[in-house]
């Protein structure tokens, strides 16, 4: 019934939290501190106030507030007697009628994903950009469908309790983005600024989604010409790659596969580049062409050789690729700045880009 459980003393801190089944974000006290600057006194702060996506129901009692999350309606008044039940206990065990004076201050305040006492002698924070795009390109090379599918990843060593803004130079281009518990939401609501106290070590920061709304580029494209005779048992096979739209970023990695039709018996073929592999029991192509010059653009060529007496092939086979560009996100999203506060030092920062290929299809 109750996701989480804020405590809030009078200057605004939130000195302890406590969450059952996951972990929810202090910004969603944000909607609680508006409330409690519009109140002239603190006893006039809404014990009910509605948000988005959760309810906030909330005592206050010596001079502290009790706030709980709800995710779904639930009797307002069986929260509330819950609360004070809550502070009647924490009155039992401190043995005073004060509880404000005795609970710790929000000095010592619990970040429940980050442990208290880190220290580094190297101080670093780094994040990578990487987005996957899926397309579906036709014969003529026409984008069909093309997508992004982005995280930022991050490894943070910094000692103490840093508190870190990331900025974009286009944040509008993110769609259905799903954040960390850390991230500030409230605050990538108004601003599109990342605003969080990082966990320690490697962590998801966000994930995103690009749409085709968004005129995804495509980076590379595939030259092809594949033909099947009607009254021969021979066929012919080539194709040529090149980068598109890379910013001048190498194309690296490349893989290319092409499921052949059961009717082909053999294929004898030439790579300019790579090494090339079809294995005639399972029909497959596969052609291992690593970087793209593109003064010398990629190509393979050679015959088919089919099942005699068979009619060629009804459809084409499909041209299947895998491929990566580093310091590149394909989407155009670009990091304007990172920040620190909260700490005197002076952290080593650094971002890196990679795009690759997810479902990347050439119809032929």
């Amino acid at each position: 019934m109750i996701h989480s459980l804020f405590l809030i003393n009078a200057s605004g801190d939130i000195f302890l939290e406590k969450h059952w089944k996951s972990v929810v974000s202090r910004s969603v006290c944000d909607y609680f501190f508006e409330a409690q600057e519009r109140a002239s006194e603190a006893e006039n702060v809404p014990p009910v106030i509605p948000t988005p996506h959760h309810y906030l129901l909330s005592v206050y009692r010596h001079k502290i507030f009790f706030v709980a999350v709800i995710q779904s309606e639930v009797p307002p008044l069986f929260v509330i007697e819950f609360l004070h039940r809550v502070v009647d206990t924490f009155q039992d065990y401190f043995g005073s009628t004060n509880v404000g004076d005795q609970l710790p201050t929000g000095q010592l305040s619990v970040v429940p994903w980050r442990r208290t006492g880190v220290k580094y002698t190297n101080n670093e924070a780094y994040f990578d950009v990487i987005e996957e795009i899926d397309a579906i390109i036709d014969k003529s090379g026409s984008t069909i469908t093309a997508e992004i599918q982005g995280v930022i990843d991050a490894y943070v060593k910094l000692t103490g309790m840093p508190d870190l803004t990331l900025s974009f130079m286009n944040p509008r281009l993110l769609d259905d983005v799903s954040f960390h518990p850390c991230v500030r939401f409230k605050r990538w609501e108004s601003e599109r600024i990342l605003s969080f106290i990082p966990p320690d070590g490697n962590f998801r920061l966000l994930s995103y989604h690009v749409s085709a709304q968004n005129l995804v580029a495509i980076p590379v494209y595939v030259k092809h010409n594949i033909s099947f005779r009607d009254s021969s048992s021979l066929g012919r096979f080539e194709i040529t790659m090149g980068p598109k739209q890379t910013m001048g970023k190498t194309v690296e990695g490349v893989m290319v596969t092409s499921q052949m039709p059961k009717s082909v018996l053999n294929m004898t073929l030439t790579p300019s580049q790579g090494t090339h592999v079809f294995d005639p029991v399972t029909k497959l192509l596969s052609w291992d062409v690593g970087k793209i010059n593109p003064q010398k653009l990629p190509s393979l060529k050679g015959s088919v050789s089919l099942q005699a007496g068979t009619s060629k092939p009804d459809e084409n086979p499909t041209i299947n690729l895998q491929f990566k560009i580093q310091q590149l996100a394909i989407s155009g999203l670009k990091v304007n700045r990172l920040d620190m506060y909260g700490e005197k030092y002076k952290p080593f920062k650094g971002i890196k880009y990679m795009t690759k290929a997810g479902k990347f299809q050439v119809r032929t």
